[in-house]
């Protein structure tokens, strides 16, 4: 894809949607940071609906400390690998009060340091909490770039790169959740919508479904 069928993309991804959000429902950035340690293989709207009640109570790696692994893990039991997912909420809490005053750094090395929390996860809470223009390569990025020749790459790291490489800088803020929501919603895995897609005509897919 030229640079100029790129900046057409996004701008025509960023019609529709100006303002793209994160799915996930969260307060502030340690609940996102929680939010987003969840999420991993599972969907957005199981993790909202196990951390509903949670986070009216408990929106502060103090506070999570104070609820305990155990009730943790029953209010998220839920999700798969919940057990596990617990206790790194647990630990990452107890690092982040211990080393950063409870507070959620917003430097990708500290972020990747605490467990459960790998790159795509630190791109998340870097862009959706502070604003650096990441690219969170999950899934659904990840079958877009390829398919579309928007960014193609053998693994989730060279479509990263990839995509920061090409995706003009006025569309780096929010190129991430427009790759993400039209991947989820139009350009699925197994059934694409290409008849109303609104970049039909700038992908390379060679198998576009018909009306």
């Amino acid at each position: 894809m030229n640079p100029d069928a790129i900046d057409s993309f996004f701008a025509r991804l960023a019609g529709r949607n100006p303002e793209p959000r994160s799915e996930l429902d969260f307060v502030n950035p340690y609940t996102l940071l929680v939010a987003v340690v969840l999420s991993a293989q599972a969907t957005d709207a199981g993790v909202n609906r196990a951390t509903r009640a949670l986070f009216s109570v408990v929106q502060t790696p103090a506070g999570m400390l104070a609820l305990g692994e155990e009730k943790l893990r029953q209010a998220i039991k839920t999700i798969g690998l919940f057990n596990t997912k617990a206790r790194n909420v647990i630990k990452l809490s107890e690092i982040l009060v211990r080393d950063h005053g409870g507070m959620v750094p917003d430097r990708r090395e500290a972020l990747e340091n605490l467990p459960g929390v790998g790159r795509k996860t630190a791109n998340v809470v870097l862009n959706v909490a502070f604003g650096q223009p990441t690219m969170a390569v999950d899934t659904h990025i990840f079958r877009v770039a390829n398919r579309t020749g928007l960014a193609p790459g053998r693994t989730p790291a060279a479509v990263e790169a990839g995509l920061e490489a090409v995706v003009p800088d006025r569309w780096k803020q929010h190129a991430h959740h427009w790759l993400i929501l039209h991947g989820r919603y139009v350009c699925k895995a197994r059934s694409p919508t290409c008849p109303v897609c609104p970049v039909a005509d700038l992908c390379a897919f060679a198998e576009k479904t018909k009306p």
